[in-house]
């Protein structure tokens, strides 16, 4: 492997080289255009990938692995597994609607928001595709440097005291897994998982599978792992940084922040902290699922308290990750199949409500959902659009969030009835206060904020018209993506065993 480009060379290289050239070597007029086409030829790729599918058959085009640090057994391995493809090809659909919706032409330096941009998708797609803790790492902190800087430079006026609560929290959670995977790479035996080394342990994810631990030291290094990714999801109590930072970064930023950056979370305990630590995480699966459904109704609650539309969707979207995340420690087969399917749907969905935010907030001005009114007179097909979006939001049948939604509930309830009932209350007030902001905004009288709006341009009719497409797809046929995650449910269900 290595000798030849492959679907993971492509899936990370094309978004590195447009962040180069859009820093480096093209003018501030073309960087946006350069990032579309790279996006663009990436979810070309992403879907090309999907026509190689079988892991032994096309092994040579899914897997790349190059020797990177031998002495310390650390190799650049990374691949597409079933949960890796679905998560490159969320990031890949993800990153062209982003960019088509965005809009520069107030905005300073475009080339090097475009190429920060860029490389965070790169990171993105590192994180999904690694095999080795060491490349795991490396892409995690490439995915969330550019963001700090995207939202301390270009953010509100509030950016720089967001962004440093954003720093400081991820931060912690990156150190915590840092120390985590020294100590697992320590207790690990290099010779029985990379022939010819000459290292005596291994960074690759089957040796840290094998990690020789203690019944104690896997409840430490569960806790370390835990709350670096429950910071990135985030879950109660680790998503204090999440309302402000979504509200005071550039709304594309929160876009990908919202809608790919959190599943960074979700996958690393898929991928690795149920698989390494699975009597640490049956041990504490209850406690996890508590504090989730805690987040659920917590977030929920507030969100119907919001009068800023960027901060009530930030608390329905740290409601909706705390139901994946209490679904995945149910930890049986449905429950985690409804996990893998919704990390892709609530991806496509909550992208589309933050294109409307920012289309609302760039038309009228305004984020106080008091002040806004009677946007349906003025921005019918925009009105149309949204209310499909924030239905599929809130799971509505047909639309694509149901399955994996019902699949999360039925889950969680073959683990503890009371689980289900109180999580419940989150798709009840989800409801709540989706249909209010909706009555609120587009309906009622036209005021002075919203008289002299006009409905949307052609290519954000067409961003939202391929949003709400794949809503109903999935919506009335799950299929294709219940066969692309059965694997990785299957996999992930024989280590738990």
């Amino acid at each position: 492997m290595g000798n030849y480009i492959t679907f993971p060379d492509l899936l990370i290289w094309l978004p590195i080289l447009a962040g180069f050239f859009c820093l480096f070597a093209v003018n501030q007029k073309h960087a946006k255009n350069t990032a579309i086409v790279f996006s663009l030829l990436t979810l070309g790729v992403s879907i090309a990938s999907l026509f190689f599918t079988n892991s032994e058959k096309y092994m040579t085009y899914n897997n790349v692995s190059y020797i990177w640090l031998k002495y310390l057994g650390a190799n650049y391995f990374i691949g597409l597994d079933a949960t890796g493809r679905m998560l490159t090809l969320l990031t890949a659909i993800g990153f062209p609607l982003i960019l088509l919706t965005s809009q520069n032409d107030q905005l300073k330096k475009p080339n090097s928001f475009y190429g920060l941009l860029m490389l965070t998708q790169a990171g993105l797609m590192g994180v999904f595709m690694a095999f080795d803790a060491l490349t795991f790492y490396f892409f995690w902190e490439l995915a969330l440097i550019p963001v700090y800087f995207l939202s301390s430079i270009w953010g509100g006026e509030r950016r720089i005291q967001a962004t440093f609560k954003f720093f400081v929290y991820t931060f912690a959670g990156s150190l915590l897994m840092l120390v985590g995977i020294i100590y697992i790479y320590l207790h690990t035996d290099a010779r029985a998982f990379v022939d010819g080394t000459i290292a005596t342990h291994s960074f690759a994810l089957n040796a840290f599978y094998n990690a020789q631990l203690s019944g104690t030291e896997q409840a430490w290094l569960f806790a370390a792992f835990f709350i670096a990714f429950a910071i990135k999801m985030p879950i109660f109590p680790f998503h204090t940084w999440q309302p402000d930072a979504y509200d005071q970064s550039p709304t594309t930023v929160t876009m990908v922040l919202s809608g790919i950056m959190v599943k960074m979370g979700l996958f690393g305990v898929l991928r690795w902290l149920l698989p390494m630590f699975p009597s640490a995480s049956i041990h504490h699966a209850n406690l996890v699922i508590t504090l989730s459904v805690i987040g659920i109704v917590y977030a929920s609650c507030l969100a119907m308290m919001q009068d800023n539309i960027k901060k009530l969707v930030a608390y329905s979207s740290i409601a909706h990750i705390g139901l994946m995340c209490a679904a995945l420690f149910a930890m049986n087969e449905i429950s985690i199949q409804g996990v893998l399917i919704q990390m892709f749907n609530h991806g496509i969905n909550i992208i589309g409500m933050w294109i409307v935010v920012e289309i609302i907030e760039r038309k009228t001005g305004v984020k106080k959902i008091s002040e806004l009114s009677g946007l349906a007179a003025s921005a019918p097909v925009l009105t149309i659009l949204f209310i499909i979006i924030a239905l599929a939001n809130i799971a509505l049948p047909l639309t694509n969030a149901f399955t994996g939604e019902f699949l999360m509930f039925a889950g969680l309830y073959q683990k503890n009835i009371w689980f289900a009932v109180f999580a419940g209350l989150g798709v009840i007030l989800s409801a709540v206060y989706t249909l209010n902001m909706i009555q609120k905004v587009f309906y009622g009288s036209v005021n002075n904020v919203t008289t002299e709006v006009k409905d949307i341009n052609l290519t954000e009719k067409l961003v939202l018209i391929v949003i709400v497409g794949i809503i109903f797809f999935i919506g009335v046929y799950p299929q294709p993506l219940i066969d692309l995650t059965s694997e990785s449910v299957t996999n992930l269900m024989f280590k738990l065993k």
